[in-house]
C-alpha cells in the first residue's frame, strides 16, 4: 500500500473518531451543567470541557481566559468554530477530504456514512443552541461515529487498510479516555467538595455515561461509584473497549499484523507492547500510590510518541 493511501485512512479514522469524543465532552458538561443545587451547586464543567479537548490555547485567543467559559461560547468552538482545527465540523470536513482520496480503499458503505454526515451536518446552525437541539446534534455525531465503526468492522477486508484503520481509531480513542479521565480527576471537583461526597458521584457516573461505561461498570463491580474502580474501569479492563489497556492491546495486534504484511518490525511495535506491557504488570492501587495525574501523563505522552513513530515508520 502507498504511505499517501494508509495515511489518508489512518487520519481519516482518527478523525472520527475525534469528533465522537468531543461531541461526548460536550455531552456530559451538558450533563453537569445542569446538575441539581441539592447536588453541591455549581462547577467549572465548561472550562474542564475546553481543557479535555486540549484546545485551550485556540479557545483562549478567541474568547478570552478559560475560566469564564460559557456554555455558548464553549459549544460554537469545539462544535462549529471553522478556525478551530479540531472542531467537530473540521473534524468532518477532514475525514471527508480523507475519504475522498481513498474512494476506492473503502467500502460503499462506510463512503455512505462518511458522505451523508457531512451533508446532514450543514442541517445543523452554528448558532445558539437550546438544550434540545444540542442534544439532538450530539446524538447525531455520535451515531455517525457508532455506524462507521460498524461499517468498518463488517466489510472491510482484514488486510493493511483495515489495520491502518484500526490503528488510527485506538490510537486517538486512547488519547481520549486518558484525557477525561485526567481533567475529571484535578479540574471539576470544587476545592469546597469533598470526594466521595453527591457532587463528585455525580460527576464520576457522568464521566461514565461520556463514555457510554455507566451500565459496564455496575455489571462488572456490582457496586456504587468510586473514582477508584472508574479509573480501574476505564485503565486497566480490557474487557471496557474504550479503556487504555483494550485500545493497547488492539493497538498491538494490529501493528503485528501490519508488521507481518511487510516483514518488518520496527520503532511503533516496540513501544506499543512496552506501553501494553506497563498496562498489563500495574495495579489500580501502584497507580493511584504514585499518583494518578503523573500516570495519565506519562501515558499520554507515550501515546503521542507512539502516534509520530507510526508516522515516521508508514505514513511519510
Amino acid at each position: 500500500m502507498l504511505s499517501r493511501t494508509a495515511d489518508n485512512l489512518y487520519w481519516l479514522s482518527r478523525y472520527v473518531e475525534r469528533a465522537d469524543c468531543l461531541a461526548r465532552i460536550l455531552d456530559v458538561a451538558q450533563r453537569l451543567s445542569h446538575t441539581p443545587v441539592t447536588y453541591g451547586g455549581s462547577t467549572n464543567e465548561w472550562s474542564s470541557a475546553v481543557l479535555t479537548a486540549g484546545c485551550v490555547e485556540g479557545f483562549v485567543a478567541r474568547h478570552g481566559p478559560v475560566e469564564n467559559a460559557t456554555e455558548e461560547n464553549v459549544v460554537s468552538f469545539i462544535a462549529f468554530d471553522p478556525e478551530n482545527p479540531s472542531s467537530i465540523r473540521n473534524s468532518f470536513e477532514v475525514a471527508r477530504t480523507n475519504a475522498r482520496s481513498v474512494r476506492t480503499a473503502l467500502t460503499s458503505e462506510m463512503w455512505d456514512v462518511i458522505n451523508s454526515a457531512w451533508i446532514e451536518l450543514r442541517a445543523f446552525p452554528d448558532k445558539a443552541m437550546t438544550r434540545e437541539e444540542l442534544s439532538r446534534f450530539l446524538a447525531f455525531v455520535k451515531e455517525t461515529s457508532l455506524r462507521f465503526d460498524g461499517a468498518t468492522f463488517r466489510t472491510m477486508l482484514r488486510n493493511d487498510a483495515y489495520w491502518f484503520s484500526r490503528v488510527g481509531a485506538h490510537v486517538e480513542r486512547a488519547d481520549n479516555t486518558a484525557r477525561i479521565l485526567d481533567v475529571k480527576y484535578h479540574v471539576l471537583l470544587p476545592e469546597k467538595e469533598h470526594v466521595g461526597g453527591p457532587l463528585d458521584y455525580f460527576q464520576w457516573a457522568s464521566i461514565l455515561r461520556s463514555v457510554s461505561a455507566l451500565t459496564a461498570f455496575h455489571w462488572v463491580y456490582r457496586d456504587s461509584v468510586k473514582p477508584w474502580l472508574v479509573a480501574d474501569l476505564l485503565i486497566l479492563n480490557r474487557q471496557m473497549p474504550r479503556s487504555l489497556a483494550a485500545c493497547y492491546d488492539n493497538l498491538s495486534r494490529s501493528l503485528d499484523d501490519i508488521a507481518a504484511a511487510y516483514g518488518r518490525q520496527g520503532p511503533a511495535q516496540r513501544l506499543a507492547r512496552s506501553t501494553l506491557a506497563k498496562l498489563s504488570n500495574q495495579s489500580i492501587d501502584e497507580i493511584f500510590q504514585a499518583g494518578l495525574h503523573e500516570f495519565i501523563s506519562d501515558f499520554i505522552g507515550d501515546n503521542y510518541k507512539l502516534g509520530n513513530e507510526i508516522v515516521e515508520q508508514y505514513l511519510t
